[in-house]
C-alpha cells in the first residue's frame, strides 16, 4: 500500500487541505483532497468522480466519517439522530455502493474487484447510556458490513470492518489530546488499515476489534 495514491474528503476546505498537507510536499501529486459531505448521494457521486478524474480508478475505500452526539432518548432530538444515522450509516452505504459500481466493472473480463473498509466502533456492540443514536448507527455499520461482504465477494471484493475502542482525537468527549496516554492513537487504526489492505487477494479479515491495552480505570 506504501506508494499509493490518496484522495481525502472532509465538509470543509479547512479540513482537507490539513489532512493533504501532513504529506510531505514531494507526495502531494498523489495525494488530493475535496470538500464532501458522506451523507448527500450527489456529492458522494462527485468525489468518486473526481477520483476517477484524477487517479483513473479506485481500489480501496476507506469509510471513516462519523460523528456523535451522546445524551439519552429523552434528550435525543429527532435532527440529532438523523445527522448521526445519516453520517454513520447512510454515508457508509452511499460510498460503499459508489466503490461497487467501480469495483464490478469488467469489460467482459473479471471484475475489476477491490476492498472496502469500513470504520465501525465497539460501541457496535456495546451499547452505552446515552449511546443511542451513536450505537444505533454503528450497530448498523456492523450489519451493513456483514450483509456487503456476503454480496460482494464473490466479485473480488473484500469488506472488512475495525471497531476501535477509544480514540485520541477531537471525536471523543473531551480534547484530542485528552487521554493520549492510554487511547488508541489514530496511527494505530491506520496501521491496522495498511495490515488488512496489504493481505493477499486470497485472505480477507472482515471483522478486528481493537481496544486501549491499558485503559483508564
Amino acid at each position: 500500500m506504501e506508494g499509493a495514491s490518496v484522495v481525502f474528503c472532509g465538509t470543509s476546505e479547512a479540513s482537507v487541505r490539513e489532512a493533504v498537507h501532513t504529506f510531505p510536499a514531494e507526495s502531494l501529486s498523489k495525494v488530493k483532497g475535496k470538500v464532501a459531505d458522506v451523507t448527500y448521494c450527489e456529492q458522494v457521486q462527485d468525489l468518486f468522480a473526481f477520483v476517477d478524474r484524477e487517479f483513473g480508478g479506485l481500489d480501496v475505500l476507506v469509510n471513516n466519517a462519523g460523528i456523535g452526539r451522546f445524551a439519552s432518548v429523552l434528550e435525543t432530538s429527532p435532527e440529532q439522530w438523523a445527522t448521526v444515522l445519516a453520517t454513520n450509516l447512510t454515508g457508509t452505504f452511499f460510498c460503499s455502493r459508489e466503490a461497487l459500481f467501480r469495483f464490478s466493472k469488467s469489460d467482459g473480463k473479471e471484475p475489476r474487484g477491490g476492498h472496502i473498509v469500513n470504520i465501525s466502533s465497539l460501541a457496535g456492540k456495546h451499547a452505552f447510556a446515552g449511546g443511542a443514536a451513536y450505537n444505533s448507527s454503528k450497530f448498523g455499520v456492523n450489519g451493513f458490513s456483514e450483509a456487503l461482504m456476503l454480496d460482494a465477494r464473490h466479485d473480488h471484493v473484500r469488506v472488512s470492518t475495525i471497531a476501535p475502542g477509544s480514540v485520541a482525537t477531537e471525536f471523543g468527549r473531551g480534547a484530542g489530546e485528552q487521554g493520549k496516554d492510554w487511547k488508541i492513537w489514530p496511527e494505530d487504526v491506520a496501521e491496522i488499515v495498511r495490515l488488512v489492505v496489504c493481505l493477499p487477494a486470497r485472505s480477507m479479515v472482515s471483522y478486528v476489534e481493537v481496544r486501549p491495552s491499558r485503559p483508564k480505570h
